[in-house]
């Protein structure tokens, strides 16, 4: 049997090095710490999002190999000039990171259609928009990681959580189609789901709701504590880099043991 070489790291030991690489929803939270993390590791990375004034303090924060760009990623239109625009610059997309979402949590009785196709159309029909968008460029080459951001909402749920929960199943489902549809050419899709995490918009509900209830929420979790952004950024650029190459249609849980307590 031959016995591969192994996987290095880049020149510089960096696990993107030389990559080209878009990350939806990086002008804050997991995603502006995954785009740092890409930097670091040695990518040219690209913000697509709709905060403007936080996407260009991110990109500005991050420096060099970082750009922004304010992208709708529920607009077909916008995603493919946007992605139009990345490989004219860069000449390929090699890795993308489907972070882009929104909190939803609505009565199923009472929510409307509309608001049921907004909340859909921006936490699962943004992710196949990009990777329709990206993927002819990955396939061209031979080769493309995408990592969907999940939630552990995609298996493990909660009274309130609909449709939020109902949106990053969905995902899951996308990130296993695409992964057997594309491997043969090369290219790998995977999940990772957080669970609890500090971003901006978790830190002002952890603000109002107090700290007896935040230590009640740290107590369920093994590592009693719950993630920061730093702490979900590492693993989404190993599955995405090649050291996971023979990792495809796969969900890495990264939320501090909370999902193996049964209750």
């Amino acid at each position: 049997m031959d016995v591969a070489e192994p996987i290095g790291a880049g020149p510089s030991g960096r696990l993107w090095e030389g990559k080209t690489a878009i990350v939806t929803g990086g002008a804050q939270g997991i995603g502006a710490a995954i785009a740092a993390q890409g930097v670091a590791d040695g990518a040219r990375v690209w913000i697509f999002d709709v905060a403007d004034e936080a996407g260009e303090a991110t990109a500005a924060r991050i420096g060099d190999g970082c750009r922004y760009l304010h992208v709708d990623v529920t607009d077909e239109s916008a995603v493919g000039d946007a992605v139009a625009d990345v490989v004219a610059a860069d000449g390929g997309i090699q890795i993308l990171i489907n972070n882009a979402c929104g909190d939803a949590n609505e009565d199923a009785v009472s929510m409307s259609v509309e608001r049921w196709d907004s909340i859909m159309r921006l936490n699962l029909t943004s992710a196949w928009l990009v990777s329709r968008a990206v993927l002819p460029s990955m396939l061209a080459a031979g080769t493309g990681s995408i990592v969907n951001i999940g939630s552990l909402h995609a298996r493990l749920t909660e009274e309130g959580a609909f449709p939020y929960a109902a949106g990053k199943a969905g995902l899951g489902g996308l990130t296993r189609s695409l992964a057997l549809d594309y491997g043969a050419r090369g290219v790998r899709v995977n999940m990772v789901c957080p669970g609890w995490t500090r971003s901006e918009r978790v830190q002002q509900l952890f603000d109002r709701i107090g700290p007896e209830a935040v230590e009640r929420i740290e107590s369920t979790h093994a590592l009693r504590r719950v993630a920061t952004p730093a702490d979900i950024a590492p693993t989404v650029s190993f599955i995405a880099s090649d050291h996971a190459s023979f990792v495809t249609g796969a969900t890495w849980e990264v939320d501090g043991g909370l999902g193996a307590r049964f209750a």
